[in-house]
């Protein structure tokens, strides 16, 4: 594996980096502000302006590999620029990289009618509007998928569509208008030909964005993740992505990307914690000393540059594979980069906080909100231990036709 930049990359690289600086660190403090005055769900006049800044400058799409519609990048090519937005909450959203909507546009170039193309995809990459991905359930443990009780039946032409669904990223955003639910479709099917993908115009009779659920207090206006009913929605039968039973097969075929973007942003996050923790060592004094110089502080930053290197590498190592084997060989690499990611984006971002002391919890610093994304994340693409779980089948199938 080469780890070199091609001068395509090196060059976006540089580009995005200097966008980061000049436009949307400075803009974070202004879209807090402008998210806590008046109606917390409506978009903000900032990110329309990065938006359109981005959009300008041609940094746009950049995760579609799709030289068409996106910027012809591999896995491997687009992980550093993940990394560099994903140091900011609010920094892959300018340029049009932002989940859900990455993993749904991805879903529509792969499954997607031309139909499909012309009424969600269209407006999507042109960042008209933005979407919601429906599959999380609150009365099944929705770790296993294959539990998901929300159903859709065919009526002549149409699905009707019943259930509900949480932790519906984006639903809440006046923006969303398109939502892909995964749903029953056929209960005596083969357990993974049960499940299908369908469209649902957020606009449609029947669906009731109920509550927006916070994360760890945060409410992620004006996304948010919200708890979703479906009460005898009706949607066109062609509204089905791929074909009936076909869920479970675009799941993983949206999945891998979507995990090598999270964890990308995650290392992101990770490199602009221990930045702000050694910016506080060398700045702050206590016991006439500066902090770098008590204890073992010097001891944790050295561990986090550590671990912020090999989940890196991990990351790319996943990704390459991806890209040269395809994400059914790389399946447990993908699997392995889920698990440390976020775990060392967690621990990195803890040390950080102990070491701003009482600051490191308040909201005069990210370093609390930087914590609870990324406590999430153990969560939001399955927990650790399904991945764990995984990786040691994995292994132990390596040796079970020797015993």
């Amino acid at each position: 594996m080469d780890f070199a930049y091609s001068p395509k990359v090196q060059q976006l690289r540089e580009r995005v980096t200097a966008f980061m600086q000049a436009h949307v660190y400075p803009a974070e403090a202004e879209f807090e502000r402008q998210v806590g005055e008046g109606d917390r769900w409506q978009p903000t006049a900032i990110m329309e302006q990065l938006k359109d800044k981005a959009k300008g400058e041609g940094l746009w799409n950049l995760f579609l590999p799709d030289s068409e519609l996106g910027a012809g990048l591999t896995n491997t090519e687009y992980a550093p620029l993940a990394e560099i937005m994903g140091s900011s909450l609010i920094g892959p959203e300018p340029f049009n990289c932002a989940a859900p909507d990455t993993g749904n546009m991805e879903v529509l170039v792969r499954y997607g009618s031309q139909a499909h193309k012309r009424e969600w995809l269209e407006p999507l990459l042109s960042g008209e509007i933005r979407s919601a991905f429906a599959m999380t359930e609150p009365e099944v443990a929705s770790s296993d998928a294959t539990n998901m009780q929300a159903t859709a039946v065919r009526d002549g032409e149409h699905w009707v569509i019943n259930g509900r669904k949480w932790w519906t990223s984006g639903a809440c955003d006046p923006r969303c208008k398109i939502m892909i639910f995964m749903g029953l479709t056929n209960p005596e099917g083969p357990r993974h030909q049960q499940h299908s993908m369908i469209l649902v115009p957020m606009d449609t009779p029947g669906v009731k964005v109920l509550r927006p659920l916070p994360v760890f207090g945060y409410d992620d206006a004006p996304h948010g993740h919200a708890e979703v009913l479906f009460d005898d929605v009706r949607v066109p039968y062609e509204n089905v992505l791929l074909g009936e039973g076909r869920g479970f097969e675009i799941a993983q075929g949206r999945l891998g990307p979507g995990r090598i973007h999270h964890c990308m942003r995650s290392i992101g996050m990770a490199e602009r914690a221990l930045k702000l923790m050694c910016e506080r060592a060398l700045g702050r004094t206590a016991f006439g000393k500066p902090l770098a110089r008590l204890g073992g502080n010097i001891d944790l930053i050295a561990e986090s540059r550590m671990e912020i290197n090999m989940a890196r590498l991990l990351t790319l190592n996943a990704a390459y594979m991806m890209d040269t084997v395809g994400n059914k060989v790389a399946a447990s690499e993908i699997a392995q980069i889920k698990v440390v990611a976020p775990n060392v984006a967690l621990k990195v971002i803890d040390r950080a906080i102990q070491m701003h002391g009482g600051a490191g919890v308040s909201g005069d610093f990210p370093l609390a909100y930087w914590y609870a994304m990324q406590r999430t994340l153990r969560l939001a693409d399955g927990p650790d231990e399904v991945h764990r779980a995984a990786i040691g089948k994995y292994e132990l199938g390596k040796y079970m036709a020797k015993a």
